[in-house]
């Protein structure tokens, strides 16, 4: 248990420290504030701190802290390593300066953010690229829900329409599109927080079961400097495989495209650090439990029986390490959490094409044509896999790779911003170059990506270097981009 103490307390002086250090090198300071100067009493809302966290925080958290992290235990406690350094070094970083340059550019979505960093051409990618995995996000994140609920139901006797998931289908869905299209105050800021709530309440739970039944020699939580090795049992590589399955515990892509949601209701610049990089240290936190949990409940070639994080192992897990009560939490978590990333993601989608048509969310009838076919597109594809006509696991895996590169993307554009204005861009630099190098490794071998063709499956010897060149390439363009803008200044 000492590794997962020590990386806890990382977590904790992180956020202290070089969250810290982060807020300096940007330098947030007293100017108004788009919740303040645009105020539209439907996206722009002047909300509370305490509100701001907790809904940031079910914004981006979800399952995604819960089912990645336990997948990633598979490899064994090395995980707790990239759940540790990542939130601190690359995910809170990430989300800080997504959430800040939003707040800067009038709370922007973040494809237009990228866009002024980064050029018309990259922002017109990052348009498309933001809608696609926003809907991708939304619907596997209705269809979870809806067969969980089914199964819930089955599962004890009951019968007709409570186990058709058609039905918990549609439910979700009318309620996406209410609260992706009145104000962020009236169902998201009022829910959320009561949700926020227990999701922490639930790990607090599983770390307390988990640390207590470790103690009494009920499970072995193997430490890392013992087992500073690949553990899976299917030898699946590390690099880059595990950095890619813990993505919300540890780095992801998609919370560039929630902070919006919260800069938009900032009521200063100086509450950043606590809504965006402390939300971010907190998912993480969240992250190392559940990754504990499912190395000392389970191990490795468990976890790779049960298929990893899934309602399953958590339903377990949460009945073992807190008994009855586990049992409710554990189906508000695998239930309730990813409804509440389901609705935000869809409402991002409509934020990302308001701001890419210039349409006025003020106005009704324009957030009505932007709800009716984002949710349109959706409900088909949710219905399609409910009636068995798309494959939810397709949906999945590539929102998984195209998830980490998004947060690539974001954070060189993040370094461009920080160079312009004469900071260290180092602070974001070196993740970006870091998380680049994740993301060609991953597409050069991934059985969905390049893996598909039997010579590239899993071939290290290609995919690394490869992965290492890109990363340089990338590295290479930005520093040459600062020189030619230092010439022209």
């Amino acid at each position: 248990m000492i590794s997962f103490f020590l990386c806890l307390a990382v977590l904790i002086i992180g956020y202290f420290t070089y969250g810290k250090f982060v807020e300096s090198t940007l330098g947030p300071d007293d100017r108004e504030t788009p919740a303040v100067a645009i105020n539209d009493g439907v996206d722009y809302v002047v909300l509370p701190q305490w509100k701001l966290f907790l809904v940031q925080l079910l914004n981006i958290a979800g399952l995604g802290p819960i089912f990645g992290a336990l997948t990633g235990a598979e490899w064994g406690p090395v995980v707790f390593l990239w759940i540790t350094f990542g939130t601190i070094f690359a995910g809170a970083v990430h989300d800080y300066f997504s959430g800040m340059l939003s707040e800067r550019n009038n709370g922007d979505s973040i494809s237009e953010v990228t866009g002024v960093y980064l050029g018309k051409g990259m922002k017109n990618v990052m348009r498309v690229f933001a809608v696609i995995l926003l809907v991708m996000v939304g619907t596997v994140f209705a269809v979870g829900p809806a067969g969980l609920l089914k199964t819930l139901f089955a599962n004890n006797g009951v019968t007709g329409i409570l186990v058709n998931p058609v039905f918990w289908l549609t439910i979700i869905l009318v309620y996406y599109f209410i609260a992706t299209f009145i104000s962020v105050d009236k169902v998201i800021g009022r829910i959320y927080p009561v949700f926020g709530i227990c999701l922490i309440i639930m790990a607090i739970g599983v770390a307390a079961g988990t640390i207590i039944g470790t103690a009494k020699g009920e499970y072995v939580m193997p430490e890392i400097w013992s087992n500073f090795k690949n553990m899976h049992p299917k030898a699946t590589p590390i690099w880059s495989f595990m950095f890619i399955t813990v993505a919300c515990g540890a780095i992801s892509g998609f919370h560039s495209t929630q902070s919006p949601i919260m800069a938009r209701c900032l009521k200063s610049e100086k509450q950043g650090r606590f809504v965006f990089y402390g939300a971010m240290v907190a998912e993480g936190i969240i992250a190392l439990v559940w990754a504990a949990a499912g190395c000392a409940v389970y191990g490795g070639e468990k976890l790779v029986e049960v298929g990893g994080g899934n309602a399953t192992s958590v339903y377990e897990i949460c009945t073992k390490t807190m008994g009855g009560i586990g049992i409710v939490l554990a189906m508000l978590g695998v239930i309730a959490c990813p409804i509440t990333s389901g609705d935000t993601a869809f409402r991002s989608a409509r934020l990302t094409l308001a701001d890419w048509m210039d349409l006025d969310q003020a106005k009704m009838s324009n957030r009505l044509k932007l709800c009716i076919p984002v949710l349109g597109v959706g409900a088909i594809l949710g219905y399609g896999n409910t009636l068995g006509f798309i494959d939810y696991s397709i949906i999945w895996r590539y929102f998984s790779w195209t998830n980490q590169t998004l947060a690539m993307i974001v954070l060189w554009a993040a370094s461009m911003y920080l160079f312009k204005n004469k900071k260290n861009y180092w602070v974001t630099v070196v993740p970006a170059t870091f998380m680049s190098a994740v993301s060609a490794t991953y597409f050069l071998m991934a059985p969905e990506c390049l893996g598909l063709i039997p010579y590239f499956k899993q071939n290290t010897t290609i995919a690394y270097p490869g992965g290492i060149i890109v990363a340089i390439l990338f590295l290479v363009l930005f520093l040459l981009a600062t020189k030619r803008a230092k010439k022209e200044n």
